[in-house]
């Protein structure tokens, strides 16, 4: 057994195909963690429960009026929501002339 952060670890074998391997070390490097660490955060990841982060307890909240298709077109539907004010239109000024300095 090590301990981990004053944690007893225990030990967990997986079995996983090349190209799973080959993907699970590539996200790793990719973050600087081992795959130790990497196997770590998915297990939290996956097992997280949604009463635990109060933005995924929000899941599920407002789908009664949401389009079917709303995550493939999300830009879409937010750019046909936002409302702005349009730009303030000012008059266009002629250039002044500098009045020439007297000597």
């Amino acid at each position: 057994m090590i301990y981990y952060l004053l944690r007893i670890m225990k030990p967990l074998q997986v079995y996983v195909d090349d190209a799973e391997l080959a993907r699970l070390e590539e996200w790793a490097r990719g973050r600087r963690m081992s795959k130790s660490q990497a196997i770590r955060a998915a297990i939290r990841a996956l097992t997280q429960r949604a009463d635990d982060d109060p933005l995924l307890s929000l899941s599920g909240m407002v789908h009664d009026r949401l389009p079917a298709d709303v995550s493939a077109h999300f830009d879409r539907y937010l750019q046909e929501t936002f409302v702005a004010e349009p730009p303030a239109s000012y008059a266009k000024r002629g250039r002044r002339s500098r009045a020439s300095a007297r000597r």
